[in-house]
């Protein structure tokens, strides 16, 4: 057996591609389904199934489209009941390719239909896909559907995570959800593990009431990010195929005017802060840049990207991709700073020290409540980065006084700094540091 993960970091999740003699099974593939297809091609692999844990909320799945595309069989838990032709995995109910066996194991917790597949060859088993239940060092949030039923998920989790914690020790975990991944209910670590490390230091498996383990898992809610109400519906209806990853260039004369476009900056930090085009939201591309566009912008708003004269978009659509936003009208690239209103500053943590020193800094920290609770700043103004959407700017910032920024390395902070900007404020970012950095005596 043949075992080629393919990592997503900035959704913080891995889809898995299964070869056994020559035969293929791919679990939770994304949307831009070309990377699992050149995969399986270069291995001459025959993909026979494609196979789904649950309906995804993180990001628009591309399982139906690898299964009209390939012939391969389509597998979704009984409970998912898509809009669309696939084989409805039951319960302890064998499905067969000679060998090789995949035996759904119904693990609901983080979504109610939530199915993992044990795989068995010759008999035995070697691993299991555990999706969105039993994951490194953690386990699914149960919270995504709601608080009315969070509770009710979370018990049936604690019952899910022993079930699988009852498969021999040597068999290998390979779970979707992992790092970085906003679908984990607690900091996850390594990608894949195997049973027996599990049962040996997942802190989660040593809490055997369901009542203390939900309480648990509820202690500390997450920030749910906002396009993630989209993604259970586009995968009930199947999703259409990637949108064309090449976009038009627009110059700044045929720049649309409408105010429910959304000029998205993805420049590298430094660039921003000398200068944004007026109305714009600044999060340049990195790994997460499709996670916190999909967070802060109008969902299936039109988008033009504001880019560097020699960066490569392609990579800023495929992101946005993947999360259904094919909204991409075309990407502006500023060539003389008369279009670019004002930016915001980038300081070193001493720098920042000196500046929160004066008398009439006032800071703002965007981070999420879970890590305020563990250092805080006195007398900071404490906004989680979404809610400067969702709720504006706070008032208790004076807009005649430098704003002064900080998250935990300066990203989300940068990106908080363009939405101050926008709405006229002076703000200063913590570049590379962060509040607990702050807090250290230096």
């Amino acid at each position: 057996m043949e075992l080629i993960s393919f990592r997503t970091p900035g959704l913080g999740d891995q889809s898995y591609l299964l070869v056994h003699e020559g035969k293929g099974v791919l679990v939770d593939p994304q949307r831009d389904i070309d990377r699992f297809l050149d995969a399986a091609a270069e291995r001459d692999v025959d993909l026979r199934f494609v196979l789904e844990t649950h309906l995804h909320n993180d990001y628009v799945s591309g399982g139906p489209q690898l299964a009209r595309r390939t012939g391969a069989e389509l597998v979704l838990p009984a409970g998912a009941a898509p809009t669309y032709r696939h084989t409805p995995a039951f319960h302890l109910e064998d499905i067969k390719a000679d060998n090789l066996t995949l035996r759904p194991v119904h693990t609901p917790g983080h979504t109610p239909e939530h199915t993992s597949y044990l795989v068995l060859i010759d008999g035995e088993p070697v691993a299991v896909f555990s999706g969105g239940s039993l994951l490194v060092a953690s386990a699914g949030r149960p919270d995504l559907l709601g608080p009315d039923r969070a509770r009710t998920l979370a018990r049936l989790q604690h019952g899910s995570l022993h079930r699988l914690a009852g498969l021999p020790r040597a068999v290998e975990l390979y779970p979707t959800h992992g790092e970085g991944s906003f679908c984990t209910a607690t900091g996850a670590g390594r990608f894949t593990s195997t049973i027996g490390d599990e049962v040996d230091t997942n802190p989660l498996l040593g809490i055997g009431d369901p009542e203390t383990f939900a309480d648990r898992l509820l202690a500390e809610p997450m920030p749910i990010p906002a396009f993630y109400q989209y993604m259970g519906p586009a995968n009930i209806r199947g999703g259409e195929p990637m949108p064309a990853v090449e976009v038009p260039e627009i110059t700044a004369a045929d720049l649309p005017a409408s105010d429910d476009t959304q000029l998205l900056d993805i420049r590298p930090r430094p660039v921003q802060a000398a200068g944004l085009l007026p109305g714009s939201v600044g999060i340049e591309l990195t790994d997460d840049f499709g996670s916190w566009a999909g967070w802060l912008l109008p969902y299936g708003a039109p988008v033009v990207l504001i880019a560097g004269p020699d960066q490569d978009v392609t990579e800023a659509v495929v992101q946005l991709a993947r999360i259904g936003l094919d909204t991409v009208q075309g990407v502006h690239r500023p060539t003389t700073t008369d279009q670019l209103g004002p930016g915001y500053e980038l300081l070193d943590l001493d720098s920042f020290r000196r500046r929160l020193a004066q008398p009439d800094a006032q800071l703002l920290d965007v981070r999420m409540p879970s890590e305020r609770a563990q250092v805080r700043w006195p007398g900071a103004v404490e906004r989680f980065l979404a809610d400067l959407v969702t709720d504006g700017i706070p008032a208790e910032l004076d807009p005649q006084r430098p704003v002064l920024v900080a998250c935990g390395s300066g990203r989300r902070a940068a990106i908080a700094a363009s939405l101050l900007v926008r709405a006229g404020h002076r703000p200063a970012v913590l570049n590379g540091a962060g509040v607990a950095d702050l807090a250290t005596k230096s």
